[in-house]
């Protein structure tokens, strides 16, 4: 297994995580990737740290807290081999301030965490996503206040934009709190959103990509056929409502392709997005799901090898899309070639 920095920080993970959203199955959308209980957790958290897996990602959204509590009993008495990321903001229940970005939330979010996986800290606490009704200052002085009780280690966020993420690090160095080092993200070969803008200011600021569903919420598991309908065993049809968005036309011709490079490689179609995916900057982890041994094995064996440079290029035109104002504006610029208007 390789391990690489998180972004500008001194932390080590491999570049293969494992995420928890297939443990417990409660609810519409969990229960459509998986309902893992924990012994199949445990078994599969061995094979895990057997391949050098060692971090594990979860949320306390996932399955109403029940993925957190799985994960904590597969890895008890282990816990000094493993890293655990968690995540909270998104509505834990009912009340007012059962959701958000707020120093009451966070502080019982992540105290409530701590019980549920039976430690007592988390390696890397993020953010689920933006709370723009709570001040910045207000969110990062309490992540500082939670780093320096010992409770976690690191801070990330999820799914913001670049604007967020910016203003959250000149906050942060403003008041010397501690700076996000990883943006967990969706990246996929049919969703290279995160190319735009985030891309390049995680290069610029030091924050490490932790990549999630990197096989474009099922999409890119070899299943998929054109013009036939899901396999009866996809989870898609219990969970495309809640991913990315992807039409049939882009999806297919970049299946087209991953296919093509598979049989070159002899290697599966889950196996080739996923190298391609380590080879973009700033990727410092990707977060795979399995709901079983088998799943889990095939998506290990997506690291050891590297595709081409011309796979690789092939690959990133078949998936390339038009670029949104004002990237498509910007892209090539150079004070010898600038911009017609």
């Amino acid at each position: 297994m390789e391990y690489r920095r998180l972004g500008a920080s001194g932390l080590k993970v491999p570049v293969l995580s494992f995420g928890t959203g297939t443990f417990g199955g409660v609810g519409k959308l969990f229960s459509a990737w998986g309902d893992t209980d924990v012994a199949a957790a445990r078994r599969l958290v061995d094979i895990c740290i057997d391949a050098g897996v060692n971090m594990f990602d979860s949320a306390d959204v996932y399955s109403a807290g029940a993925a957190e509590s799985i994960l904590g009993e597969a890895i008890k008495g282990r816990r000094d081999r493993v890293l655990i990321s968690t995540k909270a903001t998104f509505r834990v229940g009912d009340g007012p301030n059962d959701v958000g970005s707020s120093r009451f939330h966070l502080v019982r979010s992540c105290e409530a965490a701590l019980k549920r996986l039976g430690t007592d800290h988390i390696d890397l606490f993020q953010l689920h996503g933006f709370d723009a009704l709570t001040p910045v200052d207000e969110v990062l002085s309490t992540l500082d206040d939670l780093v320096r009780a010992g409770k976690i280690r690191y801070v990330g966020c999820s799914n913001f934009s670049g604007w967020h993420l910016m203003k959250s690090l000149a906050v942060a160095d403003r008041h010397g709190w501690p700076r996000y080092v990883a943006h967990q993200a969706y990246y996929s070969l049919i969703g290279r959103d995160y190319e735009h803008e985030l891309m390049p200011l995680g290069l610029d600021q030091g924050v490490g990509a932790v990549v999630w569903s990197p096989l474009g919420w099922g999409r890119l598991t070899g299943k998929l056929q054109r013009g036939r309908p899901l396999p009866k065993d996809s989870r898609l049809h219990g969970s495309a409502e809640f991913g990315p968005p992807v039409g049939d036309e882009h999806l297919f011709r970049v299946l087209d392709v991953v296919e093509e490079v598979a049989r070159e490689t002899g290697k599966t179609v889950p196996q080739v997005a996923i190298n391609w995916l380590l080879q973009r900057p700033t990727v410092a982890t990707i977060v795979l799901g399995a709901r079983n041994e088998d799943q889990l094995r095939q998506n290990l064996g997506a690291v050891g090898w590297n595709l081409s440079p011309e796979q690789v290029a092939r690959l990133d035109a078949a998936s390339e899309v038009t670029l949104p104002y004002p990237y498509w504006h910007q892209r090539g610029f150079d004070e010898r070639n600038p911009p017609p208007v």
